[in-house]
């Protein structure tokens, strides 16, 4: 029975020890955030000739999100660098020309670009049973 509680004393005592480390622990190690850019993205570099560059914002516009209502003449929406756009309506310099299930057409003056979303997942084979 005394070597039963001496086992139990040293496994609070140890418990106790743990709980008051991992607060110090947690505290001394950042938590990185998931959707920040990778560091060579946004930190200066050095040039192999000692210049320092500073990497410049990439000037091609990010399809986020879209949605497309599935009945005809439904709501086209899309999500181009966080700001919402219809079609038909201005996005900085450009007009939005279309918004497909996995793309959007701007058009610049006579130049059309085409934003698209990702490549679809592949398709997985069923299994029967």
């Amino acid at each position: 029975m005394a070597q039963a509680m001496k086992h139990a004393c040293l496994l609070a005592a140890a418990a106790w020890q743990l709980a008051t480390l991992a607060p110090a622990h947690a505290q001394s190690a950042p938590v990185s955030d998931p959707t920040r850019p990778p560091a060579a993205l946004i930190a200066p570099v050095r040039t192999p000739d000692g210049a320092i560059s500073v990497p410049v914002e990439r000037a091609e516009p990010r399809l986020q999100s879209v949605l497309v209502s599935l009945s005809p003449g439904g709501r086209r929406v899309a999500v181009i660098d966080g700001k919402m756009v219809r079609q038909g309506q201005r996005f900085g310099d450009a007009v939005v020309v279309s918004i497909g299930a996995r793309e959007v057409v701007l058009r610049r003056g006579a130049r059309t670009q085409i934003l698209k979303l990702y490549r679809p997942a592949p398709k997985v084979a069923q299994v029967q049973p």
